[in-house]
């Protein structure tokens, strides 16, 4: 694909997904949700309370898509799938791509926002084309026990992906509010628990996933923004503390202080470190690789794994930029370089 194509498709999802509330018809109705006022639902949008703002105008994403530096992506990056064994005793994680990962912990398969689709978009011939392929190919996945699914934006909840999973393996889904909605139009039968920030689900004995908050946003289209919940997962199993972030931003670092209190330190955070530039419109939603290091020493975490970069191009920073900020910050700080690493797909590393 070409630089100009790129940027266009890239203005065009933009301006669907990211329209502020304010540039938009009122919708009378939440289509995901109904449920009662909260500190972070107002009755019709969630929100970040005690954050930064992450709508954007059409003069904001104007005023980015007209300034994108030209650093254009690989059309494609070779990847040799991997065959994963059936069951792990321990904890091991072999990434798929962007911010889909196979976790295998105690004897438990979980996958987290499964994408195996070609671009990420509601359009099969326009939208951000991975240039990874999968570092699994779903037809060699062990049994999936369950799905932990973030939030609704095309790069992490994937229709496609989901019904194919479903057809195989009948998972269970843990998502938050209103993300139900959206997976039963598609997949009605599709075994969903669906809770908000706090609450938690046991997917198996001895083994739960909390839903913890999130900085971020959601959107399917141009009126239903912030109308579904975003989150990330604390996994606690095998004596294990797995922490999946999903997408965030840093903001102000309360969620993340907030949850080492709560949860003890993290033995093993998967955090993004990618699709953060330009900052002064990204930062609100997304770490970069600074931010990502800053958020494993908030936690505690004893190992970190860098998930959300060079499979999708989603904004203007070089593909191979977050995992040279990484060494850099992690150097920088004297941390030992093994203790967070930037996946690339069909890399596999286990935690003892």
């Amino acid at each position: 694909m070409t630089a100009a194509p790129a940027r266009s498709a890239a203005l065009a999802r933009c301006t669907a997904l990211a329209r502020s509330t304010e540039s938009r018809p009122p919708m009378p109705n939440n289509p995901y949700h109904d449920g009662p006022v909260t500190d972070h639902f107002d009755g019709r949008r969630f929100f970040n309370p005690g954050e930064p703002e992450t709508d954007r105008t059409l003069k904001q994403i104007w005023r980015w898509r007209t300034s994108v530096p030209d650093n254009p992506w690989p059309g494609a990056v070779a990847v040799t799938p991997v065959v994963p064994e059936a069951s792990v005793a321990g904890l091991r994680v072999t990434m798929i791509g962007h911010a889909t990962l196979l976790i295998q912990i105690a004897g438990l398969n979980l996958l987290t926002d499964p994408v195996w689709s070609d671009r990420a978009s509601p359009l099969a011939f326009a939208g951000p084309k991975r240039v990874t392929a999968p570092g699994v190919r779903i037809g060699d996945l062990p049994p999936i026990d369950a799905i932990l699914l973030s939030h609704n934006h095309y790069d992490h909840l994937d229709i496609a992906t989901l019904k194919a999973l479903h057809e195989r393996h009948a998972p269970r889904i843990v998502t938050p509010l209103g993300n139900d909605a959206i997976i039963r139009r598609h997949i009605p039968s599709a075994r969903i628990s669906v809770g908000d920030w706090g609450e938690s689900f046991e997917i198996a004995p001895g083994a739960a996933a909390h839903i913890v908050p999130a900085t971020h946003w959601s959107s399917r289209g141009i009126r239903d923004r912030r109308m579904a919940l975003w989150c990330g997962f604390m996994l606690r199993a095998g004596g294990k503390l797995v922490y999946f972030a999903g997408d965030t931003g840093y903001g102000t670092g309360q969620i993340f202080r907030t949850m080492r209190a709560h949860f003890g330190p993290t033995d093993l955070a998967l955090l993004p470190i990618g699709a953060y530039d330009p900052r002064w419109f990204m930062a609100a939603q997304h770490t970069n690789p600074a931010e990502a290091i800053q958020i494993m020493a908030d936690l505690e975490a004893r190992a970190a794994v860098g998930i959300h970069w060079g499979t999708f191009k989603l904004t203007d920073e070089p593909r191979d930029d977050p995992a040279l900020q990484l060494a850099a910050g992690l150097a920088a700080k004297g941390i030992d370089p093994a203790a967070f690493i930037a996946l690339q797909p069909a890399d596999v590393a286990d935690f003892g």
